[in-house]
């Protein structure tokens, strides 16, 4: 199972919408990603992330699920506490196990970041199992 093909279930154009509110547990001093109170960047990045998960959750067939692969990432804009982000995913290429996502998260009217989210349809089972295993 772990061999089928991500195009026989999700078509190009699938998307998502995932929304986020920024708190102190949000911000780049709290993620140790800087010294600055605003949206920290691995959040944004978790968020492009969930986007792309919610963009598949619906189709996904059972025993199989999705591993992110490559990221790139533009962060321009910075958002403060309270501020609400909205990361919306479109798939826009299938390429046998892979889904490769774009990304735009917004702050009303103006764009924070872009990204780029490459995933890999997997069994779920033998994935986990394999991650499990001493090295």
């Amino acid at each position: 199972m772990e061999r089928q093909q991500a195009d026989d279930t999700f078509p190009p154009g699938l998307g998502a919408r995932v929304e986020l509110t920024v708190t102190d547990s949000d911000t780049a001093q709290a993620v140790g990603s800087g010294d600055v109170p605003v949206l920290g960047t691995p959040r944004v990045l978790a968020l492009a992330e969930a986007a792309t998960v919610a963009a598949t959750a619906a189709r996904m067939p059972t025993g199989l699920t999705t591993v992110g692969v490559r990221v790139e990432l533009d962060h321009r804009l910075p958002t403060p506490i309270g501020g609400t982000v909205v990361a919306q995913a479109r798939l826009a290429k299938v390429d046998g196990r892979r889904l490769l996502f774009e990304v735009t998260v917004t702050d009303g009217a103006e764009t924070v970041a872009e990204a780029r989210v490459e995933r890999a349809l997997v069994d779920r089972h033998r994935f986990v199992e394999r991650a499990s295993r001493p090295a």
